[in-house]
Parts: C-alpha cells; structure tokens; sequence
C-alpha cells in the first residue's frame, strides 16, 4: 500500500469520528511493514479527555499491539498537522517517519487554533496565561536522584 492509501483510512477515520460525534476532524493509524497497527479519531467529546487526540489514541494501540514504548520502523499518518501535545508525543514514540494531510492552519480556519500554544510554548513560565508556580523541588529532587541511581531502569 502506498502512502495515499494510508493516509486515506486516516482521513476516513476522521470523517466517521466527525459523523458519530467523538469529537474533531482528525484520524490517525500507524504502519509497520505494511500493515496498520493502530487507529485512532478524536476522541476528545467521547472520552470526557482532552489528550484523546487521534494520534494519541494511535500510539497508545500501536504501542499495546508492539508490546512497546517506542514505534520503530513505523510510519504515522494524519489527517492534519500535529498540535503541540500530539507532536510531543510522536517525538516520544519515535516512529521512523510521519506524513500528514492539512495543516495547522487548515485546522485553525475550522476552529481548532493551536497557534496560542506555539505561543506560550516561547513564553517565560511568568508570563504564561496560566498562573504557574514551583513547590517542594528539594524533594522532588531526592526522587530524580533515585532514579539516576538506579541500576536496573529502561532509559527512554
């Protein structure tokens, strides 16, 4: 199969998530060898979830089909740019590669404008638009010392 016929079962998965009501436009599978191991759509009004984004849903299914953390060799596909959150997550998934479909700015036109986050993103913690404070770092501190210490842990 070829990358349109990939990216067309994402762009159906989209189309069905909009027409059940799961939530946004946006379907994602991710590929290895040539066979879909995870699907994913919106699921942001399903769930009651915010991180229920499709690309989200898809490595999590991959991820659980692989028995893995990380996606290599795979190729995700999406019917849109990533946001933020899910870009996050495809760079901590790993996969090989990622072909999407519309753009953010596509995205942003429908109503779903990620560019306040690109912006805070760049922002001092001070001067984001949620009010941010730090606590107890010495003692979240002894934690991270646990576990650079530790002997048996899986880097990732």
């Amino acid at each position: 199969m070829s990358d349109q016929d990939f990216m067309s079962v994402a762009i159906e998965l989209a189309k069905a998530g909009v027409e059940e009501g799961l939530g946004g436009p946006f379907g994602a599978v991710v590929v290895k060898d040539g066979i879909i191991i995870g699907r994913g759509q919106n699921r942001v009004l399903a769930d009651t979830d915010p991180t229920a984004h499709a690309e989200v849903v898809a490595i999590r299914a991959a991820c659980t089909h692989l028995g893995s953390f990380q996606l290599d060799d795979c190729t995700l596909y999406t019917s849109c740019e990533p946001c933020p959150m899910c870009l996050g997550a495809i760079y901590w998934a790993r996969p090989a590669r990622m072909v999407y479909a519309c753009t953010r700015d596509d995205a942003s036109a429908v109503g779903f404008d990620d560019g306040m986050i690109y912006e805070e993103i760049n922002r001092s913690i001070e001067d984001r638009r949620i009010p941010t404070q730090q606590c107890m770092r010495t003692e979240s501190l002894k934690v991270m010392a646990l576990w650079a210490k530790k002997t048996d842990k899986t880097e990732y």
